[in-house]
């Protein structure tokens, strides 16, 4: 018995996962944190876009 609970303790085989969606969580809060700071700069950006778009529908 004691074994086995020696084995669940150095048992590394779901440790690669753990891993993976740590980063991946990482890696989410710093495109939140990037679109947040980038904001205005990207709704002038689009807003851009949409103006060329639509000019460009109206000239013949």
């Amino acid at each position: 018995m004691l074994n086995k609970f020696k084995g669940l303790l150095i048992e590394e085989e779901g440790q690669g996962m753990t891993e993976y969606g740590l980063v991946l969580g990482l890696i989410a809060v710093a495109v939140v944190g990037a679109l947040a700071l980038l904001r205005e700069q990207i709704i002038e950006m689009y807003d851009g876009v949409v103006n060329i778009v639509t000019n460009r529908e109206n000239t013949p």
